[in-house]
């Protein structure tokens, strides 16, 4: 990289930037320096102050801070969130299951209630079938 020094003693046109020298000096001096330019964001201040070191390290501290409380708020909103979720899946599970054992106690009253109506169907067929041998025979015994 360049000095502020070269820049200005070199042929650039300055008069075509808009620039004057000293503004160039000014502008290369914050290239050259290690220290990071900041933009205007919404955790500084949007006056174009420069900060010594140790302003900047306590500044960065108290925004460090307040993200860190933002962050543990969220956080704490989102296990909330979630635990709420999981209380209402262990309601909506206990009722589902309150209403499949419901229906299962059902299918087996209805289950049970075939299986005698089936009884009673062969018992009543098995008579039918007994009064046909029989009608069948004294129709047998009255055509003789």
């Amino acid at each position: 990289m360049f000095s502020a020094e070269e820049a200005v003693g070199s042929q650039l046109p300055v008069h075509e930037s808009g620039f004057t020298p000293e503004e160039l000096n000014e502008l290369l001096s914050f290239f050259e320096s290690n220290e990071p330019v900041s933009s205007n964001s919404s955790s500084e201040n949007s006056s174009r102050a420069i900060y010594s070191p140790d302003e900047r390290k306590q500044r960065r501290k108290i925004s460090n801070r307040e993200s860190a409380k933002r962050y543990r708020w969220r956080k704490k909103r989102y296990l909330e969130n979630l635990t709420n979720k999981v209380n209402k899946m262990n309601i909506e599970n206990r009722r589902l299951k309150n209403r499949l054992h419901l229906v299962l106690n059902q299918c087996h009253v209805v289950w049970g209630e075939n299986e005698q109506l089936r009884s009673e169907s062969f018992a009543l067929w098995a008579k039918l079938l007994d009064l046909y041998w029989i009608l069948a025979a004294m129709q047998c015994n009255h055509d003789n």
